[in-house]
């Protein structure tokens, strides 16, 4: 099992991130928030991932790759947990709602949180 996160799995397109923000769903835990859309297997075999942090609450962009970085550095760690389980592709954006500096522990406790509540909104299959 590898702990990377490669270029195969950076959600980089224009058009699949307008998609993501008009068709797909939420899920909270205040300081973030994930925005997931289920998409076709034969086109993307992968889950694709995006992260964010709102200029409006952090102006220099020093403070916002930061983030981003503790970000990307959760979800590489805990990926695997995360789908365990579960054959469905989704594109995913996390988004980093407020405007305090947070440590890596917060930021991975509540990436924890997060995908809690995503698995739990997810249609349980039959078997």
């Amino acid at each position: 099992m590898k702990f990377t996160l490669g270029k195969n799995q950076k959600l980089k397109s224009r058009k699949a991130i307008a998609q993501l923000f008009i068709e797909g769903q939420s899920a909270k835990s205040f300081p973030i928030k994930m925005i997931y859309l289920p998409v076709n297997k034969e086109e993307n075999p992968e889950v694709k991932v995006a992260f964010s942090v709102p200029k409006r609450n952090f102006k220099h962009a020093v403070d916002r790759n930061r983030i981003k970085r503790l970000l990307r550095e959760a979800y590489r760690l805990h990926q695997h947990e995360f789908f365990e389980g579960n054959d469905s592709t989704y594109n995913i954006m996390f988004i980093y709602m407020s405007n305090k500096m947070p440590d890596y522990i917060e930021v991975e406790s509540t990436l924890k949180k997060v995908f809690l509540k995503f698995k739990s909104s997810l249609p349980t299959s039959i078997s």
